[in-house]
């Protein structure tokens, strides 16, 4: 069976990246490909290697693993692996997969595929994409509602769950991923400009270029700007320009 998944290690002691090597080693839904000791050589080596998996420590040479998902804008599943439980639920709220304990043992392990596996299944489930004047039914702020597409102006995310912006200034809290999201958004009017957002073009009013590393995105009926990084932005010049 060939590995779904395609992982690094991040983590600054070499003996804890080999202990995690040999857990991992008998997975054979997991391919190690690479390994990094601080947050600039993992930034370095997602950009060169694009794994969709990376174990990340959290503290990291006076560094934090978090400072990491705020480089990378690629769709990586993220899985912390510290000896401090203090992080746990920040953790969650960057919507890391799974939260480890270190030594991880086998079976602690095989929760965390079982877990990588199970909301893979869940958003290939749901597929098909969805045309701008479509209208959705899912359950936001505890009740089930029906919700038309165009109306969302931009959504954001915090661990698993959603915040739907609409036209009428409402924000409503669901449970989806932003990985769902983007897969079923019709392309040509959403688009993804950060990790934790997306935005429906047709309510952008300006894109601010002063800052050195990102943009600021300006949406009619939203007050503060989100943020753009310039990977995204190169994406969306790739693709619309």
């Amino acid at each position: 069976m060939a590995p779904k998944y395609k992982a690094i290690i991040v983590d600054d002691e070499k003996l804890a990246r080999l202990d995690l090597r040999n857990v991992l080693k008998s997975m054979e839904e997991i391919e190690i490909i690479g390994e990094a000791n601080s947050v600039n050589a993992a930034e370095q080596l997602i950009n060169k290697l694009h794994p969709n998996l990376v174990f990340l420590d959290i503290q990291l040479r006076g560094e934090s693993g978090f400072d990491l998902l705020d480089k990378i804008d690629a769709d990586i599943d993220f899985v912390f692996v510290t000896a401090y439980d203090k992080y746990a639920i920040r953790a969650f709220e960057v919507n890391a997969q799974d939260y480890l304990l270190k030594p991880v043992s086998s079976d602690r392990i095989r929760l965390t595929i079982g877990k990588l596996t199970h909301n893979a299944n869940k958003e290939a489930a749901s597929q098909r994409r969805l045309n701008y004047d479509d209208v959705i039914f899912l359950m936001l702020n505890s009740r089930y509602r029906f919700l038309k597409i165009e109306t969302i102006i931009a959504i954001t995310s915090e661990a698993d769950y959603s915040y739907i912006h609409t036209n009428d200034k409402v924000r409503s809290i669901t449970r989806k991923t932003m990985r769902e999201w983007e897969s079923r958004l019709p392309e040509n009017h959403f688009c993804r400009i950060h990790r934790e957002t997306i935005v429906n073009l047709e309510y952008v009013s300006k894109i601010d270029d002063s800052l050195s590393n990102s943009y600021k995105v300006y949406i009619k009926g939203i007050e503060k700007p989100f943020l753009m990084s310039r990977r995204y932005a190169a994406k969306i010049k790739e693709k619309f320009f």
